[in-house]
């Protein structure tokens, strides 16, 4: 299918702008691109009044804040643990603030979006560690966050979604949290990785390979390895006592492979749930409603899959 006409629009203005190339961009640069192009997403749907929060991370408090839908009930619901994208280097409980009300919103339950540790102030593991501790948090004191504990999942988008998976298969070999849902949006699976979809949109579609090179330049140590299982959960080695997964992506989206393949890896160990590649569209989509209308019908769609998943 061709690209989507609102998404060819959007595309013919972004490359209109004559943006520097990404590995020419700063920290700061990219952090403030992230924070700008967000502003196409709209503030989201109704939810109650969301709820600052300070959970116990390894390194000290991390910020938090809970969502719930419009007029949720006294009583325990569904939880998500949301983890934003933005490379690891970049974007906010802000930035990130619309698709958490629209998960709540349309998933009917509780959000904790989380705001994890970014590089290259933080260098990765960072980011891991505070989502792993988050998420143990969350699953001991589920009822203190109007939480029922046996219905708590994990959602990720772009790297979020790469936290989320990571997470994931931390719990399943550290014998717990138990979880009950993974929700990837898009995911980074694999920053090393080389896939046909990385060729074939590698520049022009929004996510540009060199982009996905300079995020990982800066959130990582020098060094580092980009294969380590925690950077490339696609890698691991054993997805055994992973929970039940639902994976979005995107048909111009360079990470597109990545997302298919690892859902075909977690058909093969049991825990895939469903699949859905979004015709015509680009990476982050689903984060610009003001000029992709699609995106609203997107983040529905997911909504019925969280709602029926943890019903």
């Amino acid at each position: 299918m061709p690209l989507d006409p609102r998404v060819k629009r959007f595309l013919d203005v972004l490359a209109a702008g004559n943006a520097p190339h990404p590995l020419e961009t700063s920290v700061a640069q990219r952090r403030a691109q992230l924070a700008e192009l967000m502003q196409l997403g709209g503030p989201g749907p109704a939810v109650d009044a969301p709820r600052e929060l300070c959970l116990p991370g390894p390194a000290g408090a991390l910020a938090g804040r809970l969502y719930a839908p419009a007029g949720a009930p006294g009583t325990p619901l569904p939880g998500l643990l949301y983890l934003h994208g933005g490379g690891l280097i970049a974007g906010t409980l802000d930035t990130h603030a619309a698709i958490a009300r629209s998960l709540a919103h349309f998933g009917a339950c509780r959000v904790l979006a989380l705001d994890y540790r970014l590089g290259p102030e933080h260098p990765f593991p960072a980011a891991l560690e505070d989502a792993c501790a988050a998420l143990r948090h969350l699953s001991m004191h589920a009822a203190d966050f109007g939480i029922d504990a046996a219905r708590l999942g994990i959602c990720g988008d772009s790297a979020g979604g790469l936290l989320a998976a990571a997470a994931c298969q931390w719990a399943a070999a550290a014998g717990g949290p138990a979880l009950a849902l993974q929700l990837l949006i898009c995911p980074i699976l694999d920053y090393g990785r080389r896939t046909g979809s990385r060729a074939e949109f590698a520049s022009g579609y929004l996510l540009d390979q060199a982009t996905l090179d300079h995020d990982l330049r800066h959130c990582v140590a020098g060094g580092a390895d980009a294969g380590d299982p925690r950077l490339a959960p696609l890698r691991a080695a054993d997805l055994a006592g992973v929970p039940r997964t639902i994976v979005h992506t995107a048909e111009f989206d360079p990470l597109r492979d990545e997302g298919r393949d690892y859902f075909e890896r977690l058909a093969h160990s049991g825990s895939a749930l469903s699949y859905t590649c979004h015709a015509g569209m680009i990476h982050l989509f689903y984060a610009l409603g003001a000029v992709i209308p699609y995106a609203r019908s997107a983040l529905e769609s997911m909504g019925r899959e969280v709602r029926a998943a943890l019903a």
